[in-house]
């Protein structure tokens, strides 16, 4: 793990060499809400599958995750602030360009990159996201009380019991997440997500509740491409090799 610091914030990341002839196409991968690099990426086998088809992978844990700094206020996590991580990582690394791939609340920040800073977003993926890029989502004051909640047991709803436990599982910051989900309210407007010109992929599993209109995201984006993944929940799409073959025949086919 390496660190670097992107305005008052210490970001981790991590930064693997491409494996056999280097395609000189890096790849920066921007996980999840209460997740880090490592689970995100790591342990579905991600990093390991896009080295060894020659790409260079950058992968990061995002403020308040991870092994990066916490902040307890939601004002240092709106979803630009999280994007500009992103660029100061790229700009640490030297890398002008690259293809982006983000899931969930990673695919939010994503967005942004693509809308904002298109000439630093080669391709832009989407996974496990649907129109919540655009709508205010009704859920997040509940995700809230799950992570102040003194604990799991006293959570009868199984939305907020299942994200209680995920954090728990990832070690997370339960203050520093309760923040984050307060501060990541951005949202971008149908006028910007229909000007997005960079090549996108907009991926989700059949199953996904939370990504269950990303038909409709795909089509308000010009020229975006759907992968869905057949029979995969939102936190079961994220390893699945559906998902997999589709972004690497993406990133084959992309200009």
């Amino acid at each position: 793990m390496e660190f670097f610091q992107s305005g008052e914030a210490r970001i981790a990341f991590i930064d693997l060499a491409p494996e056999g002839e280097d395609r000189d196409e890096p790849i920066v991968l921007v996980h999840g809400f209460a997740s880090n690099q490592a689970v995100n990426w790591g342990s579905t086998l991600w990093t390991r599958t896009l080295a060894r088809d020659g790409r260079r992978v950058i992968a990061l844990d995002n403020r308040g995750h991870g092994q990066s700094q916490k902040f307890y206020e939601p004002a240092s996590y709106s979803l630009r602030t999280m994007a500009a991580d992103v660029l100061a990582l790229m700009d640490h690394l030297g890398i002008a360009t690259a293809d982006v791939m983000g899931y969930s609340m990673g695919a939010r920040i994503t967005s942004f990159l693509a809308s904002d800073h298109p000439g630093r977003v080669r391709s832009a993926i989407f996974g496990g996201l649907g129109m919540r890029l655009l709508t205010s989502d009704p859920n997040y004051l509940a995700i809230v009380e799950a992570m102040e909640a003194p604990s799991r047991e006293v959570l009868t709803d199984p939305l907020q019991r299942t994200f209680r436990a995920f954090a728990e599982q990832t070690r997370s910051d339960l203050a520093a997440l309760a923040a984050c989900m307060r501060g990541t309210r951005e949202l971008l407007t149908v006028e910007e997500a229909a000007a997005i010109f960079v090549p996108v992929l907009v991926a989700a599993g059949t199953k996904d509740d939370l990504a269950r209109d990303y038909h409709e995201l795909a089509d308000l984006i010009p020229g975006a491409t759907l992968l869905e993944i057949p029979n995969r929940d939102h936190n079961l799409a994220v390893g699945d090799k559906v998902y997999k073959r589709g972004v690497l025949d993406f990133l084959s086919r992309r200009p």
